[in-house]
């Protein structure tokens, strides 16, 4: 199976069916180079996708990935980001080893076509020309032939004609002599052109053409078997990262399967406690008959030890944590604002972070001492006296971290000691820890008590403190007012940022409405329109509104 032996006489066929194969394998570099932005685009949209769900640095984001099922997506975003790479290597590959490669591949498959096909036109161009030179060879054999069957024809008129002289005989004679010559030596070079035409010619179909489209056919199969090259390393370029891809999907598998939907569920606890205990029952408020207060009964009255009686009144029952809100501005240093268990571990945060930087501070110094030492041994490699500046500077640094870090252990023990355990007495969630360090509480009131232990108020204020029992509303503004039970004076000023606060100035007179029930908190009117919450510590409570005998806390 030869183009040379059945294709001989298909030169402008196999010119156009080469030229069409080389028009294929650049339509495949194109499409392998499409394929290779395809998996660049795909790994960049890959990359950006991961980019975009990452936790950003220094965000709320970040304490989200303390849960399994987050730190899981997490994983799956550095899985993407790695499966991303390997498509990135599939386009690199596919550039490098089969685009680049054919891209060269075609050029030199353009010169090899054009060298073959260039040695077949000058073969037919030969031929051609030796065809050429026969038929004219072969028109002047036959014109010699004709010109001496005239001249012999004249001749024999001219000798048979009597009137004519032997003179013109004569010349008749070696005229047609002369034409015969003329024609035998045309015969001979038509003879001979012919002879060279026909082995020039089986040359040319025999010898030079099969040559020329042997080596067009061998061009030709080299082409066909370097594009199924390329379409394997197409195939293999993809298996290669299969198992890389592979173990990517494998991690996220890992990572689905380490999800702890207990161990997330405790973080929730340790995130969102509070550190209080449940409220316990509300106690029964009879208003058929006069209420005659007593220590155990008074909102107001303490026991001789100074603990408030965890009660409710209706108005403030249910009201676990009323008006906790985040500040708009920022919180209070000791994490005041916070819950009891929320406050506890804030405050540890800061106490791990300054024991930490005070370590670093410490190990700064040690090396800045033996840095000291080298330079007093050895002073040429330094002054000694150049690290007396830095050394002074951290310990100054060293000091007022201490400081912090004491000022910070100081509310952390303050905390800690004032959380209830399990079996304390349910005390009532409402309202928010003092702004300031606690204060002593000293309760005046024991003054006023009689020797069994009560003491007595005004008849009016006995039916001030009598309350409908009603379903009480989250909102203060749909609530009935509550009745004043004493009045207040403000000790110092107070601004109320969070919700359910009230600001008081130094020396402003106010009602009380609702005593403070062990959360040291109580809650306090101005006018018709506005009541809230201050720190127990920084109002005086009286009884009497003529201020005898009061009850102060300071």
């Amino acid at each position: 199976m030869s183009w040379g032996a059945e294709l001989w006489d298909q030169f402008d066929n196999l010119e156009k069916h080469t030229q069409w194969g080389i028009d294929v394998l650049e339509k495949y570099i194109k499409f392998v180079k499409e394929r290779t932005e395809i998996e660049l685009n795909y790994a960049k949209q890959l990359r950006n996708l991961s980019k975009k769900y990452q936790p950003k640095k220094n965000s709320k984001e970040e304490d989200e990935y303390k849960y399994s099922s987050c730190r899981a997506f997490l994983s799956t975003l550095n899985e993407m980001n790695d499966y991303a790479g390997q498509h990135e290597v599939i386009s690199e590959n596919m550039t490098s080893q089969i685009t680049s490669e054919l891209a060269r591949y075609v050029q030199e498959l353009k010169q090899e076509r054009k060298a073959h096909f260039h040695d077949g036109r000058k073969a037919q161009q030969h031929i051609e020309t030796c065809w050429k030179q026969l038929e004219l060879s072969k028109r002047r054999f036959e014109r010699d032939c004709k010109e001496a069957d005239r001249a012999q024809q004249y001749f024999e008129r001219m000798d048979a004609d009597i009137n004519v002289t032997k003179a013109d005989v004569e010349k008749a004679r070696q005229q047609a002599q002369l034409r015969h010559q003329m024609a035998e030596d045309s015969k001979a070079e038509y003879s001979s052109t012919l002879q060279r035409f026909n082995h020039e010619q089986h040359e040319h179909y025999h010898t030079q053409i099969p040559n020329i489209f042997q080596k067009i056919q061998e061009m030709e199969e080299r082409r066909i078997i370097r594009i199924g090259e390329s379409m394997r390393t197409f195939a293999e370029v993809d298996r290669q990262v299969i198992p890389i891809i592979g173990r990517c999907l494998d991690e996220i598998t890992k990572a689905a399967d380490s999800i702890d939907q207990k161990n997330d569920s405790q973080l929730v606890i340790e995130a969102f406690k509070s550190g209080f205990e449940p409220p316990g029952d509300v106690d029964f408020e009879d208003f058929t008959q006069p209420i005659k207060r007593t220590v155990s009964e008074s909102s107001l009255s303490n026991s001789k030890d100074g603990k408030a009686e965890p009660r409710f009144s209706s108005k403030s029952k249910g009201k676990l944590w009323p008006f906790i809100k985040k500040n708009k501005g920022a919180g209070p240093e000791d994490f005041s604002n916070l819950p009891p268990e929320q406050r506890r571990k804030k405050l540890q945060q800061k106490v791990d972070e300054f024991n930490k930087d005070i370590q670093k501070e410490l190990d700064q110094r040690d090396a800045l001492t033996k840095m000291k030492d080298v330079y007093i041994k050895n002073p040429q490699m330094g002054d000694a006296a150049s690290v007396d500046l830095k050394l002074a500077e951290l310990g100054q640094n060293l000091e007022k971290l201490r400081l912090e870090a004491q000022k910070f252990e100081g509310w952390l023990a303050e905390v800690e000691g004032r959380l209830p355990t399990r079996t304390e007495s349910a005390r009532r969630q409402s309202g928010l820890h003092e702004p300031q360090n606690t204060l002593t509480v000293n309760n005046c009131a024991q003054d006023r008590e009689s020797p069994d232990g009560s003491y007595t108020e005004e008849p009016s204020q006995e039916s001030e403190m009598k309350t409908p029992a009603q379903d009480f509303d989250d909102e203060f503004d749909d609530e009935e007012p509550l009745p004043t039970i004493a009045t207040c004076k403000a000790l110092y000023t107070f601004e109320g940022q969070n919700e359910g606060t009230i600001s008081v100035t130094e020396g402003e007179v106010l009602f009380v409405i609702e005593e403070d029930k062990g959360d040291g908190w109580t809650r306090i009117r101005r006018n018709e329109d506005e009541e809230g919450y201050v720190p127990t510590s920084y109002v005086e409570v009286f009884l009497e509104k003529n201020a005898k005998g009061a009850m102060t806390y300071i």
